[in-house]
């Protein structure tokens, strides 16, 4: 039999399924009431609502919700291959420890979160790597206590879809806990749409193994597929384990944990981030269908942010250093709108580091233009507030793009339609393979061993979630010119040299020059891209121009000595490669020698890591090595910390 619960107008009620139609059985009955009474009076219910057909209703117009409320629910880790896929998208070894092949694992989900096969799911608060996971499940109907596996499958009174959603950066900010699944487990749990009894799945099993083929997509995508006969551990000794000196009751639910590669997680690749579909966002449908158990399809919805816990003084920890931007600045370096020309602002975000960026906005008469967004939603939300009494008198109709780097792109969605995003055509394709927002919240959440506090130090202000990243509408190659109402302004791709392509923003009648990230003032550039002599070269035109007033991607306002000073870092950072090369040596080796001089003082004085290499590149590919952004970043924490 196929039973389900499904809602009325005068709540809900279960009824057994046949021929596309609901039979209804007495009002007032829970199906975990029906198996607590055993397989054989259930059995003579349900053949009772079947002979009736009077109340029946059809399948297709009926609101169905879980099956059952479990009293209990214990999720299996049955598929070892899905563990050992989990721990290679991690970058670890596939190789398990010896527990996982000698007792069957699970852990307690959470009962008061059920939900129906086609309910809206939300995301868990605070999370921005939501995750589904296709399972099925087993249901105990007789108690029992001190089962055998082959006791244990007598007690199985039928299996339904199991929908684990997850929320994975959540699992590894709690992992160093090591006490189990909490809040990054307790979100949702998905039953449904029957409860099959296991005569009905008899010409499915396989040696004795349920061997159903399953299927999940996202937004009609296929994210995986397999079989359930792939199990490592049985039902049957599941719960026979979970038995042991417990008394299990009816309506117990074991879920068997994910069929390999049938969730996100999965298909995760530190080495082709590119690659990942993407974690669950809101309006994303996931599907999973499993044969002989039926098809759930669910809409995941955004949630509200999470109300913020200080955390304890740790006394073990060592004080993360002061942080002060020491440049000499034209206006206060504090955080907010400041008016840099007649009718031109800069938003600043100090101290400059990591992700706080600079962004602008100039205003014509009746339309404005803006220059870039933020690190995230938050942050580009709060300037757009500050920015409102503007752009109610001179709506935003147009937005520049610098260059691609997320902390000066993430924040594009919350720009209108009628804003015209625009960018250098390298850019644009640049954005396009950026690593996902979402999985910059690896440096918040993640263990990274030695390199961890830099890390945390530098990403936790930031909420990675519910970012969709917004492309250009409008792309150009290497110069265009504005009308903002009446008033002119020069867009000039200068690179590459910071990124791929590297914008900057002059607007000639008020002095003032947008340079993007060209320029960092009182912190340190980060050569990504290059070539370094490129960006000297970039620097040279940006003096040209004449601009009085300078507007950096990160640090406090400048003027062109601020656009010398980076010049005279990069041309040391040329000199210093060079001597070490001719010295003969290697780029880990340069690392030790180089020197900082006047430039130590600056923030994030170890970018010179990713500097060195990028120059030991053009000096000399053959021998160095292309190292990815991630194995760079840990190489500048373990330089911070030296």
């Amino acid at each position: 039999m196929r039973w389900v619960t499904y809602a009325t107008d005068a709540g809900e009620r279960v009824g057994v399924v046949s021929d596309d139609r609901i039979h209804p059985v007495a009002t007032d009955v829970t199906l975990v009431e029906l198996i607590g009474r055993g397989a054989a009076e259930m059995r003579a219910i349900g053949e009772s609502a079947l002979a009736s057909a009077s109340h029946a209703v059809p399948l297709a117009g009926a609101r169905l919700r879980a099956p059952l409320r479990p009293p209990s629910i214990r999720d299996c880790l049955c598929f070892l291959d899905h563990i050992r896929n989990c721990q290679q998208a991690a970058g670890q070894p596939r190789t398990l420890k010896d527990a996982w092949y000698e007792i069957p694992a699970f852990y307690f989900a959470n009962p008061s979160t059920i939900a129906g096969p086609y309910d809206e799911v939300s995301i868990s608060p605070g999370s921005a790597w939501f995750d589904f996971e296709l399972e099925i499940a087993a249901v105990v109907g007789p108690a029992g206590r001190d089962l055998t596996p082959e006791q244990a499958e007598e007690h199985i009174i039928g299996y339904t879809i199991y929908n684990d959603w997850s929320a994975r950066d959540l699992q590894l900010r709690e992992s160093p806990l090591a006490i189990g699944q909490a809040k990054g487990k307790d979100g949702a749990t998905t039953l449904g749409p029957f409860l099959v009894t296991p005569d009905e799945l008899e010409p499915y099993r396989r040696e004795g193994k349920l061997a159903l083929h399953v299927e999940a997509t996202v937004n009609g995508r296929t994210i995986g597929s397999g079989r359930t006969d792939a199990m490592d551990w049985s039902f049957g000794e599941v719960i026979s384990y979970a038995s042991r000196g417990v008394d299990l009751v009816p309506g117990d639910v074991f879920g068997s944990g994910t069929v390999p590669g049938c969730c996100l997680i999965e298909h995760l690749s530190l080495t082709d981030p590119a690659a990942f579909p993407g974690w669950l966002r809101d309006g994303d449908v996931v599907e999973l269908a499993v044969e002989g158990l039926g098809r759930t399809r669910q809409t995941v919805r955004a949630s509200a942010p999470p109300y913020p816990l200080a955390p304890r003084h740790n006394p073990d920890r060592r004080p993360a250093p002061s942080r002060v931007n020491r440049a000499p600045s034209r206006l206060p370096y504090t955080r907010g709108l400041h008016e840099v020309g007649a009718g031109v602002w800069a938003w600043l975000l100090p101290d400059g580091g990591y992700g706080w960026s600079n962004a602008g906005l100039v205003a014509g008469e009746g339309a404005s233009l803006l220059v870039d967004t933020l690190f995230d939603l938050p942050l580009t939300a709060e300037m757009l507030a500050a920015m409102r009494e503007i752009i109610d008198r001179h709506p935003l109709t147009q937005a520049v793009i610098t260059h691609a780097n997320g902390d000066h792109t993430h924040g594009n969605q919350l720009l209108g339609e009628q804003v015209q995003l625009i960018a250098a055509a390298a850019t644009c394709e640049e954005m396009r393979h950026e690593m996902p927002p979402e999985m910059l919240t690896a440096a918040q959440v993640a263990e990274m061993g030695p390199a961890t506090p830099y890390f945390r130090e530098r990403f936790s202000a930031f909420d990675f979630s519910g970012i969709r990243l917004r492309l250009p509408d409008r792309t150009y190659d290497r110069e265009l010119t504005l009308d903002i109402a009446g008033r002119e302004v020069r867009v000039t791709n200068l690179g590459p040299a910071h990124t791929g392509a590297d914008s900057v923003v002059h607007v000639p009648d008020a002095g003032v020059l947008f340079a993007g990230d060209l320029l960092f003032i009182g912190c340190t550039p980060i050569v990504w891209s290059g070539p370094i002599t490129n960006w000297i070269t970039a620097c040279d035109t940006m003096i040209a121009t004449g601009a009085h007033t300078i507007v950096p991607g990160h640090g406090p306002v400048t003027d062109p000595d601020g656009i010398r000073a980076v010049r005279g870092y990069l041309t040391h950072v040329i000199d210093q490669a060079d001597a070490a090369h001719a010295r003969g040596l290697t780029f880990t080796e340069a690392i030790e020698k180089v020197e900082l001089d006047e430039y130590a003082t600056w923030l994030d004085a170890e970018r010179i890591v990713v500097n060195l290499h990028r120059r030991y590149r053009e000096l000399d590919p053959a021998a160095t090595p292309e190292l990815d952004q991630m194995t760079l970043m840990a190489m500048m924490a373990e330089r911070s910390l030296s």
